[in-house]
């Protein structure tokens, strides 16, 4: 990782640690929760390698990125600008994008906002349908907790420092090993008292093959300098993200070739509704220029990490068409 370049730009009123690798067409990789830019540690190796300028920022509110006070300085009109900004220090026009979980989610309102500065997107793990304007997100949080109480963990989140006081009381270490690791493929549950354990119940006394002590260490030496408030704010925006984007009710992708990578253990692909709405047609009317989905049979939401060559030769297949 030593031959990995590491900066910090102005981007729209913060300073934004990024790293990158490579020369030639930019690729822009965007990291979901709680990630940091070190998910795609394999990706930016691999198409650097192939003639591509592989970046990857540390978003808002994570890493060595700057962190707003403000809960609000997280709406998605705030995430988008800072890429557009980023976009525009690079110095290119348009760029390739990929993006994983809530960076996934950023990657859909970018392609809605600004097509214009995307060659094409392959998007992992939450395809374009959650949170883009179907219904209040607060219709699903009620939903949840008359199923589940307050042990569900997006209830928790909307009351800025509740969520932090309950995984501050658990191991920085464990909880990322627990989060990283989880198979489980119902939503996150933390029952009272053990809020280490929602997100698998089943945590490994050893790291998966594809998770080093070292990867560990470092979101571990990172999330502890920074906390978890930055990320749990993007969550506490989601009903001011769908007033926000009222004006967009209804509209889809459809000036960007799109590409769908999901692991079939995936907990987003295995949630209610969504393998019906990923393959019966509703993700296609949504997205006429989806071009592919792709299922990884045996992998799970971090896929990016868990199986990254397979997803690195994924994202190289999709843009060398382009």
């Amino acid at each position: 990782m030593e031959s990995i370049v590491h900066r910090r730009v102005e981007v729209n009123g913060i300073k934004m640690h990024v790293a990158e690798k490579g020369e030639g067409p930019v690729v822009l990789f965007l990291h979901g929760f709680p990630e940091l830019w070190y998910s795609w540690r394999h990706q930016i190796i691999a198409l650097s390698s192939l003639g591509y300028r592989a970046v990857a920022p540390d978003l808002r509110g994570y890493g060595d990125t700057d962190a707003p006070a403000p809960v609000t300085s997280y709406s998605v009109f705030h995430l988008v600008g800072d890429l557009v900004a980023l976009i525009d220090s690079l110095g290119v026009d348009q760029v390739f994008l990929v993006g994983h979980d809530w960076g996934a989610i950023i990657g859909w309102y970018l392609c809605l906002f600004r097509p214009d500065r995307i060659k094409a997107y392959v998007c992992l793990s939450v395809p374009f349908r959650p949170f883009l304007g179907r219904n209040p997100h607060q219709k699903t949080v009620d939903m949840f907790q008359a199923l589940y109480g307050d042990d569900y963990y997006i209830c928790r989140f909307q009351e800025p420092g509740k969520m932090e006081a309950e995984l501050a009381r658990v191991d920085t270490a464990y909880l990322m090993k627990n989060i990283l690791t989880t198979r489980i493929t119902g939503p996150p549950i933390f029952p009272k008292g053990e809020y280490g354990t929602g997100f698998n119940p089943d945590t490994p006394d050893t790291l998966p093959s594809w998770l080093s002590q070292q990867d560990l260490d470092y979101y571990v030496t990172k999330f502890n300098n920074t906390g978890f408030t930055g990320g749990l704010n993007y969550y506490r925006n989601l009903n001011l993200n769908w007033e926000l984007t009222a004006p967009w009710t209804g509209v889809g992708i459809v000036n960007v070739p799109v590409k769908f990578i999901t692991g079939a253990v995936d907990l987003v692909y295995n949630s209610v509704g969504m393998k019906e709405y990923i393959h019966n047609g509703g993700f296609k009317k949504d997205v006429p220029t989806l071009e592919e989905v792709v299922v990884q049979e045996g992998v799970s939401h971090f896929n990016n990490q868990e199986a990254a060559e397979d997803v690195s030769n994924h994202i190289y297949d999709f843009i060398s068409k382009f």
